[in-house]
């Protein structure tokens, strides 16, 4: 997606908009290690806190620069740098199972890349073999290691859909996600109680009897 010129800045961080289905990335995000990239982050961080007043000397906060850089790096961004990114061995079918396979209410923490605040909501995976499978585990992971980066919701729907279509080798695979997303939540309109649904389909989940099976299965009542 082109933005033009004249498009407002704002109005795209406030709508939410995504530019690319691809996490924009620049190709020398990966030049610096990671211990650089810490000190780096503590520096910018340390000057923010100090832009808005803050008395860095004070036991609570003298910390907190380098607490966030750690974060960035190697927690909630950490999904950017390619060597994070889960091994996801497949395994022949032998068992011949042909229906569908669903893994439901994956927890989804994410940041939004319009106001570095959270995401936090419930993914909900499906595939239908085509000769092979993939540890559950490992849905929870491609999951996770897409939702540790700065996102869009839709972007993130598709690079999960995108990457077990690679690994799988099928294109019939599904997830839908239900998030709620602070920088709604928490700033703005601020409305509390509202969240978003994105979805993907793939192959035979773009026909009306797969998708309603997929969706009557995340429905069904599974708390233990």
């Amino acid at each position: 997606m082109k933005i033009d010129n004249d498009f407002n800045i704002d109005t795209i961080g406030d709508d939410h908009i995504g530019t690319s289905s691809d996490t924009p990335l620049r190709e020398d995000a990966f030049e610096l290690s990671d211990a650089e990239k810490i000190e780096s982050i503590r520096e910018d961080v340390e000057h923010i806190l100090e832009t808005l007043g803050l008395d860095l000397t004070d036991d609570s906060l003298s910390g907190t620069p380098k607490r966030v850089a750690k974060m960035f790096v190697n927690e909630i961004f950490s999904g950017l740098h390619p060597n994070n990114k889960p091994k996801a061995s497949t395994f022949e079918n032998k068992y011949k199972y042909g229906e569908m396979l669903v893994e439901k209410n994956i927890t989804v923490y994410s940041t939004c890349e319009h106001h570095l605040l959270p995401i936090v909501g419930k993914a909900h995976v499906a595939y239908i073999s085509n000769g092979s499978v993939v540890g559950l585990s490992k849905m929870n992971r491609i999951v996770d290691y897409y939702a540790k980066r700065p996102q869009v919701q839709e972007r993130l729907t598709i690079q999960i859909v995108r990457e077990l279509q690679d690994v799988l080798g099928t294109d019939d695979v599904a997830c839908v996600i239900d998030a709620k997303h602070l920088c709604v939540n928490s700033r703005g309109i601020k409305d509390v109680a509202s969240s978003t649904v994105t979805s993907e389909f793939g192959g035979k989940f773009k026909t009306k009897e797969t998708r309603r099976e997929f969706l009557d299965y995340i429905k069904l009542d599974t708390e233990f």
